[in-house]
């Protein structure tokens, strides 16, 4: 038997990428039986028979999953933000690390793009400041593709972020010749239209990597009022500064948080965004 990744389901057969190629696989028998479910990223166990074709045989523990997109074993997720056109939603960014951070996934920012005018703005030296790993890229002129690749090669990663971003025109930079279906951005609404439906790894700069559904709004995890400052590191840094030491950084006097932020040391957009997730997150707390 040999090791290999699960990268779709389809029509009562599974597509499995091991020793460098892809296996279409059936499944044995008793798994049909269990009626076991299986996910992309899922690591398995597959016996080869003729040609391209195997059986799975057996279904490894899981590392990790996520459930938006449904995947498993993810070892990064590349957040896909353009700088223009449209506009990066940074309460989505700010959303998307969250549910990253809570599900203990390597993140790298990526800004696509590079190549339009955007002024002044600087949210690549915003977030690195903060402490995340952002890289800048344009699909048009390939600035920043290479290092993407590194990025990518053996690892199993998620590509997440609103539609119109250019996640599908950066596998495709990545990855010529194998183009997959590209979406304008509407000039009307001003965000993309949907040009993938489904989740599945794609075979990219010697990784495997989930092109997911574009979305324009995620849920915060499941967890309690004062955990949420723990997804915010410029908060981690300072916090014991505090006066209380279960600040929420909210209405509290003496908060080394604020104080930061009157000095413009915190940004004012991350901060207010922690406040509305606070007031989410507090209000599911009182449905249970």
């Amino acid at each position: 038997m040999i090791q290999g990744t699960l990268m779709k389901g389809y029509a009562g057969f599974y597509y499995v990428y091991a020793d460098d190629r892809v296996w279409e696989c059936s499944l044995r028998g008793r798994f049909r039986v269990k009626k076991q479910e299986f996910i992309p990223g899922d690591k398995v166990m597959v016996l080869p028979g003729t040609g391209d074709k195997a059986t799975i045989e057996k279904v490894l523990e899981r590392q990790n999953s996520l459930v938006r997109p449904y995947i498993a074993n993810v070892d990064q997720v590349l957040l896909v933000f353009s700088l223009k056109t449209p506009d990066p939603d940074y309460n989505l960014l700010d959303r998307l690390l969250i549910q990253a951070g809570e599900a203990g996934i390597s993140i790298l920012i990526v800004f696509t793009k590079e190549d339009l005018d955007v002024g002044n703005k600087t949210p690549s030296v915003d977030y690195r400041r903060i402490g995340y790993e952002v890289v800048q890229v344009s699909n048009r002129t390939l600035t920043g593709i290479d290092e993407i690749a590194e990025r990518l090669k053996g690892n199993v990663s998620v590509l997440a972020g609103p539609s119109g971003s250019g996640k599908s025109s950066l596998i495709n930079a990545l990855n010529p010749g194998k183009a997959l279906k590209t979406g304008n951005v509407s000039d009307k609404i001003g965000r993309g239209r949907h040009t993938t439906r489904h989740v599945e790894l794609l075979s990219v700069a010697g990784g495997l990597v989930a092109d997911t559904p574009g979305f324009s709004s995620l849920y915060l995890p499941e967890m309690k009022r004062e955990e949420l400052q723990s997804y915010f590191p410029e908060f981690v840094r300072i916090k014991q500064e505090c006066r209380f030491s279960s600040c929420l950084h909210d209405k509290e006097p003496d908060c080394a948080v604020k104080e930061a932020l009157s000095e413009s040391l915190i940004s004012s957009s991350r901060y207010e965004h922690y406040l509305q997730f606070l007031k989410e997150v507090i209000e599911h707390e009182k449905k249970y």
